[in-house]
């Protein structure tokens, strides 16, 4: 039986998550939302997907955690003509100069590392991209009939830019709901911006510190998945996911504007963040405001919108915005 969690336990591992946001801060301005979704994304041992327009730093974004955390870190630049064994991997032939024997010995390619940055993920092929699904939800490898472990943790960050769609394919909707959070990057504040570009122009370079390693990492993992997450928010989030499906839906307009509405992957991500985004403020207990705080992020890749929707410039983050209007609390 797990020992229940502590106060003590809960400060230890918190430091380490503030000096991780400190060591970020070194090289990142700003963004303070964004840098915490992440942490919730690696908290609860899930994906990101990080939009933005180009020059946002959303690659600096996530070199910099890399550099903060003592893991072994990996890019792949996702191309047109990216093939999956050069993300998986591929067999070789070897010999055994002792007998003259040859044989084929496995490959690991860069997918075989703790944090991987997919930069630009939507500008490879749908066949390429199909080669992450197993190992983002199984964070295993299958190639040749044999099935490879990924190292733990396993964590991909995968970057797209939401304006230059010539050449890029759509994310299928199998592997968006891969990712725990759909993160989007918006222009910084003029204060910041002043800011990154003294920062960025100047002599000096600020040095990322390595403040945590993979067992701190895993650590955390297991602890967030420790922190309380009452019946009333458990039964809250239900019908807020279930209130997303059109044929399950109360609400007109949800049936209006939503094609397809949110899996219970939705659900599952839902209790997951808001355990972790408790965890990062210190807290033993999820609320309402934690589920509140994140709903845009879970569920804005996992809607549909219907033709309709579109017609009306509507968008999923307006239809998130409904449901927690509209869905009643229990109690």
């Amino acid at each position: 039986m797990n020992q229940p969690i502590t106060e003590a336990q809960v400060a230890t591992q918190l430091e380490r998550v503030a000096r991780l946001r400190e060591a970020i801060g070194l090289a990142i301005v700003g963004q303070g939302e964004v840098v915490e979704q992440l942490l919730i994304g690696l908290l609860a041992g899930g994906h990101c997907l990080i939009e933005g327009v180009p020059g946002l730093g959303k690659t600096l974004l996530v070199r910099t955690l890399g550099q903060a955390l003592a893991l072994d870190f990996r890019r792949i630049q996702f191309t047109p003509d990216l093939m999956p064994s050069d993300i998986l991997g591929t067999e070789i032939l070897e010999e055994d100069h002792g007998t003259g024997k040859r044989y084929f010995k496995f490959q690991q390619g860069p997918l075989f590392t703790n944090l991987l940055l997919a930069d630009e993920l939507n500008r490879t092929p749908p066949k390429t991209q199909s080669a992450l699904l197993e190992a983002m939800q199984e964070h295993t490898v299958s190639y040749a009939g044999t099935t490879h472990a990924l190292p733990e943790p396993f964590f991909v960050l995968a970057t797209q830019n939401p304006i230059e769609q010539a050449g890029t394919y759509p994310l299928p909707e199998a592997q968006l709901d891969r990712f725990l959070l759909h993160v989007r990057v918006d222009y910084p504040s003029e204060a910041e911006e002043c800011a990154i570009l003294a920062q960025t122009t100047g002599g000096v370079r600020a040095e990322v510190p390595a403040v945590m390693d993979a067992a701190q990492v895993i650590a955390l993992q297991k602890l967030t998945r420790d922190v309380h997450l009452g019946e009333d928010v458990l039964a809250w989030i239900a019908r807020l996911v279930r209130a997303s499906r059109p044929r399950d839906s109360a609400i007109a307009e949800v049936r209006e504007w939503i094609k397809w509405g949110a899996g219970p992957r939705a659900g599952q991500a839902l209790v997951l963040t808001a355990k972790a985004r408790a965890l990062l403020h210190g807290r033993l207990a999820a609320t309402r405001e934690d589920v509140k705080a994140l709903a845009a992020p879970v569920l804005r890749h996992r809607l549909l919108l219907s033709f309709a929707a579109e017609a009306e410039a509507r968008s999923t983050d307006d239809v998130v915005e409904l449901l927690l209007r509209s869905v009643p609390f229990p109690g």
